[in-house]
């Protein structure tokens, strides 16, 4: 029934428009100059101040105030989905200027000396995996839905258009009731915050399949993004330690029936250990394109947190002259 009520309530959105959400215009879901006021800007880094320990680079595509914000709310909390589509680009647009987007394409993907003689061509990058930061379980029912994680999934639908190799991996998870963030200082919502998200069980070989964006609609004080940036580090980091034990246990014994040689010597014990754990773990092998736009994130390997996007910001967060 919850499918059925949101899908009614998106066609009526698409099809019997009755005001901008942005300034009340009728007859029209985001005006043209509401439009403007979210994308209509090239997105910017934005700092929280106190900035929190942990918080990846963030950038956003719009400042919060005024018709952004009366849009961002009537998504959020008055299931305004027909938003979702210029919300998701707003979103796609931040992620490709924390990526140190250029064209259509990863930055340097492509470029550079073509591979010598017939050597066959590098693989392509892996994908990038969005992170949507969740919402309280108790807010998503209340709302119907979701609203950083629809975003996402908008986003990684206009990144695919522009060529990108992009999977929204919504693995976070609250697991434990935290206070309503409403009212609180920075420090008491980091102190909320701490160690209430975790990535779901089994979700850590997933995330080392590519480079992670965190991802939301709002940033404030950046508890939210640092304390999802801290879960989806944890998780990789306890898949990586994983992979190294089982890749160790496999050259032991791979040794001791004379499978690998070159184990005995000083040499010989660093190259034959090297060859087989890097035959073991290529999924989390790092790419890297043969250029980064100067101030870009790159491309990092699996499991890395390159940055986060979001679609809003307040404006006295927007960095000007401190990078």
């Amino acid at each position: 029934m919850e499918g059925v009520r949101n899908w009614w309530q998106e066609l009526a959105g698409l099809v019997l428009p009755t005001e901008c959400a942005g300034c009340g215009r009728g007859r029209t879901v985001l005006c043209p100059r509401c439009r403007a006021a979210l994308d209509g800007h090239p997105p910017r880094r934005v700092r929280p101040l106190p900035e929190p320990a942990g918080l990846p680079a963030v950038h956003a595509a719009a400042r919060y105030a005024d018709e952004v914000r009366a849009v961002l709310l009537a998504h959020k909390e008055r299931g305004g989905l027909a938003l979702t589509r210029p919300l998701g680009a707003a979103l796609a647009g931040a992620v490709r200027v924390g990526l140190g987007w250029v064209g259509e394409g990863w930055v340097g993907e492509g470029e550079g000396p073509p591979p010598p003689g017939n050597a066959p061509p590098p693989p392509p990058p892996p994908p990038i995996l969005l992170v949507p930061v969740p919402s309280a379980p108790a807010a998503t029912r209340a709302r119907g839905h979701d609203p950083a994680r629809r975003i996402a999934f908008a986003a990684a639908g206009e990144l695919r258009r522009a060529g990108v190799r992009v999977r929204v991996a919504a693995v976070l998870r609250q697991r434990r009731a935290v206070a309503d963030q409403a009212g609180l200082t920075s420090r008491e919502r980091l102190d909320n915050l701490v160690g209430a998200l975790a990535v779901v069980p089994g979700a850590g070989r997933l995330l080392c399949r590519g480079p992670v964006v965190l991802v939301d609609d709002l940033v404030t004080t950046g508890a939210s993004l640092a304390e999802a940036a801290r879960a989806v580090r944890a998780a990789t980091a306890v898949e990586r330690a994983g992979r190294q034990g089982r890749a160790g246990r496999r050259v032991g014994a791979a040794g001791e029936r004379g499978w690998v040689e070159g184990l005995s010597g000083a040499a010989g014990e660093g190259s034959g250990v090297s060859a087989v754990y890097e035959g073991l773990s290529r999924e989390g092998r790092e790419v890297r394109p043969s250029r980064a736009r100067k101030g870009g994130a790159g491309v990092g390997r699996g499991g890395e947190v390159l940055c986060a996007a979001v679609v809003a910001a307040p404006p006295d967060s927007f960095v000007i002259n401190r990078n």
